[in-house]
């Protein structure tokens, strides 16, 4: 049994990996401010002894006794972390700082949840971990997009000068329950709109391209990353390698909903990529993972918690 922080645990990966870790008998932490978070995503963890809920903001020093951490607390969808960019990139760098400072201090192994935007609009399709990535330094995704790879300096920074023991992923779009349904992502945005029957957003001609891991594969990729052996720090891309345009998903979350909602163009957004495809193959090597729910699977249970909720 480890003692377990998890922050920005509240959030849609995050309580899904506190309740794996919770059901593994691990003591955990959940560390969230709420900002994008709630509470209605981990009240059915509050019942468990091995269970502790702390509101903070990662932008602060926290002062606990851990085995390990994972270090998710940041907003991800372009809606939240532009509502606030100096906010963003406070939270991603000095997040980072303070979490690798417990790390230190403990002597904690750390994982940070990296992401795909790190390589910008990718010019190298599918991308590799050694990819170092298209970003624009000074656009409206900035703060996210260099904020977290301020983060990942960071994490090699601490672990070559401290010898902090570090794990860093980048994970890949992700949907799955627990998704806030106002939260902007493409996903979560389609169905909500085919379930009340209105007009699907598509931006730009709906031929930009993703690819959906569904949330279950990735918190076994995450689990499986933090407790692979020594010295293995990363970065290994998590995702589904099952490249899809916004057209197809939207057709696809028309059908399986019933809706009869029509498809809305807008205009593409600045810098939006336009291909997202990961290479998998150092986490099938090293990780001996990949994941195993198909597309339609995943967009059913999504599908049906969203049924629920609105």
């Amino acid at each position: 049994m480890k003692r377990v922080l998890v922050t920005g645990g509240a959030g849609f990966i995050g309580s899904h990996l506190c309740k794996r870790l919770v059901e593994n008998g691990d003591e955990v932490i959940c560390a969230d401010n709420l900002f994008t978070g709630s509470k209605k995503n981990i009240e059915q963890l509050m019942d468990y002894h091995n269970f502790e809920f702390i509101r903070h903001d990662v932008t602060k020093e926290l002062l606990v006794e851990v085995d390990q951490i994972y270090n998710l607390a940041c907003p991800a969808s372009p809606v939240y972390y532009q509502y606030n960019p100096v906010k963003t990139i406070k939270t991603s760098v000095l997040g980072a700082i303070n979490m690798l400072g417990l790390a230190k201090r403990v002597k904690a192994r750390i994982l940070q949840a990296s992401t795909s935007e790190v390589y910008g609009n990718p010019i190298v399709h599918p991308q590799p971990e050694e990819y170092w990535g298209n970003v624009n330094p000074i656009g409206i995704r900035s703060c996210y997009d260099e904020g977290k790879r301020v983060a990942e300096t960071l994490f090699f920074d601490y672990h070559r000068q401290n010898g902090v023991d570090i794990k860093v992923i980048r994970i890949f779009n992700t949907y799955g329950p627990n998704m806030n349904p106002n939260d902007g992502r493409v996903v979560s945005n389609f169905i909500v709109q085919a379930l009340k029957g209105e007009d699907i957003t598509i931006y730009g001609d709906g031929s930009q391209t993703r690819s959906f891991c569904y949330v279950d594969d990735l918190v076994e990729g995450m689990y499986r990353m933090m407790n692979s052996r020594d010295g293995f720090t990363g970065p290994v891309n998590l995702g589904n390698p099952g490249e899809f345009t916004m057209l197809e998903l939207a057709h696809k979350v028309i059908a399986l909903t019933g809706s009869k909602s029509k498809l809305l163009y807008m205009p593409l957004p600045q810098d939006d990529p336009t291909q997202r495809k990961p290479v998998i193959d150092l986490a099938k090597k090293e990780l001996d993972w990949e994941p195993k729910i198909a597309l339609d699977e995943g967009l059913r249970f999504t599908i049906d918690y969203f049924n629920k909720i609105i």
